[in-house]
């Protein structure tokens, strides 16, 4: 399900949302899906169950998981909060980091964009 890789820069709930977003933008998880607990997933990551807590607050402020009382927590149907001028803001500012940062790794514009492809494949996949 989610990896957490040791040595990675983000924190540990961070790897979490990262996790799950990538799941449901990859359509592995399905809206209405039931996530584990709390304390179920922070034993099978073997993490603090406040870390998995706090991955889980930060993606319902998101609204890409809901938890229902009593019942657990689901994926929820997607929902687009922000305009699309918002987005694409998003999107050129997070473009605009990655370039600065792998230029100055000296990575010709060919190994970028083909790192990028890797990344991107799982939701290609998805689309078609």
């Amino acid at each position: 399900m989610i990896q957490i890789t040791t040595g990675d820069s983000r924190p540990v709930f961070q790897q979490i949302v990262d996790g799950f977003r990538m799941q449901v933008a990859t359509g592995e998880l399905l809206p209405g899906t039931k996530l584990p607990s709390t304390r179920g997933l922070a034993m099978q990551l073997t993490v603090n169950p406040n870390t998995v807590a706090k991955a889980y607050s930060a993606l319902t402020a998101e609204g890409l998981i809901e938890s229902r009382q009593g019942v657990g927590v689901f994926v929820c149907e997607p929902r687009q909060q922000l305009s699309y001028e918002e987005r694409r803001r998003r999107l050129d500012t997070a473009i605009q980091q990655l370039v600065t940062t792998v230029i100055t790794l000296g990575f010709e514009p060919d190994e970028i964009l083909d790192a990028l492809e890797k990344e991107l494949a799982p939701l290609l996949r998805k689309s078609s």
